[in-house]
């Protein structure tokens, strides 16, 4: 079971390279506190909702101040075993069976997090060269034991089977080919990438704020302010000049990063899969040399004072005295 279960890991992670993330950055120190700040109000401003007398399983809308416009916060209380056995689908989230969090808490909340395109989402998270195509929206847990409790710790949220699916209402088209990523923020800073699935959906195994994007040069320009054409100078057509802001450049780099460490990991797995293969051969070799060794002939058993020992049970020569051979 230890090599199958070995060989199986490293299939999976594999799998996991060449079908989901595709690169993975760093948000600055300054953008990660200024969105865990946020974090903390909206989770007071969630548990404000609840009021006296809340009801396990009720969806809770919360109210903002005005200088969070543009944001909407929600609180829904589970119990923790009920979500494990069953899922629930909260906003747009589907949380399937078999999600725990860490620690453990008897009941748990989910504080949902909506942060407009247009405004909000490029405030609390910037990505250069990239636009939103979607709201910002986010899932965190916290302990659900105290419903007055400010600057609680978030629970550590994982789906230990099925990933957890994330189903945006309403996206901004694309056109000319252009190709949408899912983004994932996570709350050490950690920006990664994954391919957007049908109907809009993206997936998660852990809590975080999840939204998707385009590279900004693939969008169509606006038909509110048309590009000025160039008249042809003498002597054949304008060269082409570099692209506003080096985005161009920026996102090829990255690209060849990408594909340099994606390059260097797949060697990786390849090499721990050639080590396992001649493990597994040299292990066998053993198991057969074992087996023939057991199968040999056994020999006898005698006793010799109070200890017993193997013993041949016969000699190929019959020893003879030397006076027998005197004339």
């Amino acid at each position: 079971m230890g090599l199958l279960g070995s060989l199986a890991m490293l299939l999976l992670s594999m799998w996991l390279f060449s079908s989901s993330i595709v690169v993975s950055l760093q948000l600055s120190s300054s953008t990660v506190k200024k969105a865990r700040e946020l974090d903390a109000r909206l989770q007071d401003y969630a548990y404000q909702a609840f009021g006296s007398s809340p009801n396990t399983g009720d969806v809770y809308d919360g109210k903002v101040p005005s200088d969070l416009s543009g944001i909407q916060v929600s609180a829904l209380r589970l119990r923790s075993g009920s979500l494990k056995r069953k899922g629930v689908e909260y906003k747009e989230f589907e949380f399937p069976v078999e999600v725990r969090e860490d620690p453990y808490v008897e009941r748990l909340v989910l504080v949902y997090q909506n942060l407009d395109r247009r405004s909000v989402a490029y405030k609390y998270y910037p990505l250069q060269g990239h636009t939103y195509l979607a709201s910002v929206l986010g899932f965190l847990a916290y302990d659900g034991a105290d419903l007055t409790a400010k600057n609680l710790p978030e629970l550590d949220m994982n789906a230990t089977k099925k990933p957890i699916s994330i189903k945006f209402q309403e996206t901004l088209p694309v056109h000319n080919g252009a190709v949408r990523k899912c983004v994932f923020f996570y709350l050490n800073g950690t920006v990664q990438y994954s391919d957007v699935l049908q109907d809009n959906v993206c997936r998660t195994s852990q809590h975080g704020h999840f939204s998707i994007v385009v590279e900004s040069i693939a969008l169509p320009p606006s038909p509110l302010s048309p590009i000025p054409k160039t008249p042809p100078l003498p002597g054949g057509p304008p060269r082409q000049g570099p692209t506003p802001g080096g985005q161009g450049g920026k996102n090829n780099v990255g690209k060849i990063v990408g594909s340099v460490v994606g390059g260097f990991a797949l060697l990786v797995i390849l090499g721990l899969l050639v080590l396992w293969i001649c493990k597994f051969k040299r292990r066998k070799k053993m198991h057969r040399m074992e087996k023939a060794a057991e199968v040999g002939e056994s020999l006898h058993m005698t006793t010799v004072g109070s200890t017993r020992a193997p013993a041949a049970t016969g000699t190929r020569t019959q020893p003879s005295l030397e006076t027998e051979y005197v004339p």
